[in-house]
């Protein structure tokens, strides 16, 4: 009833998962990451056991294909119905799913990644999530190559109960909202007509609201910009003496704290006070 991705980004710094399902709530199931460790889904009678099980043993060092075969092994339950897929800082991901799982069902596997979900339209949802994560390498988001494979899943029939949650998970060491967490990404659509694809517009919200800036892109606040600046401030309720200051406490009302660099603007920042002045 689910098809899911655990994904390692290309430099090794970043983990995840992504899900979608006709199931109410499914990132409240399936997903789960720790940064330098591994992530995990869980999904098909799921047994969520799996989730601190299998990071546990990730974080020993045993590799994701044993991780998934300790997992099976250890459970009491109806491992026939069960589906997981393991993926660790390092090497190949691994999935399994159990023979008696609702057709169709199946998976697939590789060099930093595990597809997998039952109950499908069919093979094809599998095997264009796996393209489609094969064919975005060159993305150095993981969070948007996750979605990337999750909506060609979809695309491809996805679910064929139909459509109702999605969710994403994402994990690096110190990369969370200011430098405090691990947590890079958690995005969940609990119930929805269209979930993949809002999954999609809250990761277009995200980037603008918890990414730094490119600084390539970023432009000096001085003359005729850095003066635009002020007076639009101003007009806000912001005005100082420093610019700097007047810019980081709008930004702050905003929400748009993490894209604040002193002595300059980022262009969405600048795009964003525009549209409001």
């Amino acid at each position: 009833m689910t098809f899911s991705i655990v994904g390692r980004s290309a430099d090794g710094t970043a983990l995840g998962v992504a899900v979608a399902s006709k199931f109410l709530g499914v990132g409240a199931a399936v997903p789960a990451a720790l940064a330098d460790v591994g992530a995990v889904a869980t999904q098909s009678y799921a047994n969520l056991a799996y989730r601190p099980q299998g990071l546990a043993l990730l974080g020993t060092g045993v590799a994701a294909p044993e991780v998934v075969k300790a997992l099976i092994a250890g459970d009491a339950g109806p491992v026939g119905h069960r589906q997981v897929g393991v993926v660790g800082p390092t090497g190949p991901g691994a999935t399994y799913t159990g023979a008696d799982c609702h057709d169709w069902a199946g998976g697939t596997a590789g060099d930093g990644y595990a597809i997998q979900g039952n109950m499908l339209a069919g093979p094809a949802v599998v095997g264009d999530m796996e393209r489609g994560w094969l064919g975005s390498a060159d993305e150095s988001r993981l969070a948007s190559r996750l979605v990337a494979a999750l909506r060609a899943g979809d695309r491809a029939g996805g679910d064929r109960r139909g459509r109702q949650s999605a969710a994403l998970l994402v994990v690096a060491k110190g990369l969370g909202y200011g430098g405090t967490s691990d947590v890079l990404v958690d995005l969940r659509v609990d119930d929805h007509p269209d979930p993949v694809t809002e999954l999609g517009r809250l990761l277009e919200m995200h980037a603008l609201y918890f990414e730094h800036p490119d600084p390539a892109t970023l432009q000096p606040l001085t003359g005729a910009l850095g003066d635009e600046v002020r007076e639009r401030l101003a007009t806000r309720g912001h005005a100082d003496a420093d610019l700097d200051e007047a810019l980081a406490s709008w930004a702050g009302v905003e929400n748009l704290e993490m894209r604040i660099v002193a002595g300059a603007i980022d262009p969405l920042v600048l795009s964003h006070l525009r549209a409001l002045s």
